[in-house]
């Protein structure tokens, strides 16, 4: 009986295991677009990518006044999705799918690239008249190579038909995967966690993650303590987790004057090659001079209307 009970007790540790941080690096601020700043998580000279992630990008916080709000005019993309989740502020996107959408506070635009599409990502015309705010993030998420020539689609998804769940001082909106009880609306050709947890100072909470997820976090605002070493991370900096455990803990820290916000992220890793030239992420090099090529000769249409 003893080593039965022994036996319950190792499963239990194993099956609720704390991951440990693996690294923690600063966003490094640089420009995109028109001119327009953003910090920079990855990729940068200490992580170029993190299967099956490519990219993260901070838009701002930045004011800007009447007249002077710029975007990423029209520009391809192939190979992988674009996420753009909008903090604050109003983003207007077309493509040359015929598809267009506004993006406000909140909402989420989840973009399939695909075989080849134009993008477009400009700050919305009244917005941009009156001037204000500017916040979001875009994330860069691979495709399996099966997925590469898939047609594009959109998923635009406003704020309120995004899950939101608040307890104990810990407030999660559930853009993809689960999270305390809740199942976010996008669908994702990856399995993908995106998490924006809001904790409160002193409060905590602990984030069931599949073990074979790769795992980071970016702070936003605020500082908090990360995974079983309780590693002390700030604003505009991302903590990469280890894979040896199911669960990420994230406690705000107690002396802290504002709340924790933080993005969680985690997918399964694709394990394929990566050939990557700005805009278009393939597999091959030969891939790459395709999807130049079908550029250059016009097979992404165009942004018409």
């Amino acid at each position: 009986m003893k080593a039965n009970t022994n036996n319950k007790q190792n499963l239990v540790s194993e099956t609720n295991q704390q991951r440990s941080v693996s690294s923690v690096v600063n966003a490094k601020t640089t420009t995109e677009g028109e001119g327009f700043v953003v910090h920079r998580a990855f990729p940068n000279e200490t992580v170029r990518e993190f299967d099956p992630f490519l990219l993260v990008d901070e838009m701002g916080p930045f004011a800007v006044s009447s007249g002077e709000a710029k975007g990423a005019p029209d520009h391809p993309h192939r190979g992988f999705e674009t996420v753009t989740y909008m903090i604050e502020g109003v983003f207007e996107h077309k493509d040359s799918q015929g598809n267009s959408g506004i993006l406000k506070s909140g909402d989420v635009q989840w973009m399939t690239a695909g075989s080849g599409v134009i993008h477009s990502e400009m700050p919305e015309k009244e917005f941009s008249k009156r001037g204000g705010t500017l916040h979001g993030f875009q994330l860069w998420v691979n495709l399996p190579r099966k997925d590469k020539m898939m047609n594009p689609r959109y998923q635009d998804v406003p704020s309120n038909k995004i899950p939101t769940v608040e307890d104990n001082g810990v407030k999660v909106k559930i853009i993809a995967g689960e999270a305390m009880g809740k199942q976010a609306v996008i669908d994702t050709r990856t399995p993908i966690m995106y998490l924006h947890y809001t904790i409160q100072p002193g409060a905590k909470t602990v984030q069931k993650v599949p073990k074979n997820y790769n795992v980071f976090a970016y702070v936003i605002d605020g500082n908090g303590l990360f995974g079983q070493e309780q590693k002390s991370v700030y604003k505009e900096q991302s903590v990469f987790f280890e894979k040896d455990g199911n669960e990420v803990q994230i406690e705000a820290s107690k002396n802290s004057d504002s709340p924790l916000q933080v993005l969680l992220i985690a997918g399964v890793p694709l394990e394929e090659p990566v050939a990557r030239y700005g805009p278009f992420v393939m597999n091959t090099e030969g891939e790459i001079k395709q999807a130049i090529l079908d550029y250059n000769n016009g097979k992404m249409g165009k942004i018409d209307f």
